[in-house]
């Protein structure tokens, strides 16, 4: 079994490739078997998806720290891949918090996780910058000399604040506190995305599969991206699959939807105590 140095420096490594690579967003130990099998090199959670799978809402209030964490040490269990994390805020305000969330991830596995500059408050949705500087500072301090690649994200496009040269600031300066990545969701076009590409040092990460437009994997990579993540569009999909099977019974009284269904021997294989997974 790689064990966790080893799965980092995979995943330090896809991300100075040239071209991108997707990193999908598996929900529990299941979700990730079935994407490891499929060839994909990495993984990273989700908390939209996590947060649906136990009928909550992907919210602030509704997600704690320890349940987050659990849910990634389960997918860390289920393959050989790299994992990353979507760490919300840090789960606190203060940069202390921050560093004790990226510990405790690097601890149960994880090669990698997010910090992000949202508040969770309407009427301030977004950290100052000096605070949110001194947020991402702290968690890279407490990434040092771990094998932990920290991502910060730039909050601004999903709290209605789209300034582009704002986000650009932050994540500059969220690159010389000492992030690895550096993410922005919701930028709108594909020049936005260029422009925050060559504004900043390290790679850079987009989100495909949710509102607004649609680039591929091609026009991603030679826009200067160098890793897709889902979110929770995933999640929805399996979400949608299921509301469609349910609704066809319930209003037509058939049963089609067993055609697209996975085969009981597939999903057999893949739910097996094995580990599932690898570089491809």
């Amino acid at each position: 079994m790689p064990d966790q140095q080893e799965k980092f420096e995979r995943f330090r490594a896809l991300h100075a490739g040239t071209r991108a690579f997707v990193i999908p967003n598996p929900w529990d130990a299941g979700s990730a078997r079935l994407l490891a099998s499929l060839g994909f090199e990495a993984l990273a959670t989700t908390s939209a998806g996590y947060a649906f799978s136990k009928g909550k809402l992907d919210s602030f209030a509704g997600l704690e720290r320890d349940e987050i964490l659990a849910n990634a040490a389960e997918i860390v269990a289920a393959t050989d891949l790299p994992v990353s994390a979507d760490l919300e805020d840090g789960f606190g305000a203060a940069p202390e918090t921050c560093a004790e969330t990226v510990a405790l991830a690097c601890r149960i596995g994880l090669v990698g996780g997010s910090i992000e500059d949202a508040t969770g408050d309407p009427a301030s949705p977004i950290y100052e910058l000096p605070q949110a500087v001194e947020r991402v500072r702290a968690a890279a301090e407490a990434a040092r000399g771990l094998p932990f690649l920290l991502t910060a994200r730039a909050e601004n496009f999903l709290w209605d604040r789209p300034d582009l040269d704002d986000t650009i600031n932050r994540l500059q300066a969220f690159s010389a506190a000492g992030a690895d990545v550096l993410y922005a969701p919701g930028l709108p076009d594909l020049d936005a995305i260029r422009m925050v590409c060559a504004a900043v040092d390290k790679p850079v990460n987009v989100v495909m599969g949710l509102k607004g437009p649609r680039f591929s994997v091609d026009e991603l990579s030679d826009a200067g991206v160098r890793r897709i993540s889902v979110g929770g569009s995933f999640a929805r999909a399996a979400l949608g699959a299921l509301m469609r099977a349910a609704q066809e019974v319930r209003t037509a009284g058939t049963f089609d939807y067993a055609a697209d269904a996975l085969p009981a021997a597939t999903v057999a294989a893949l739910m097996s105590r094995e580990k599932r997974g690898g570089r491809g």
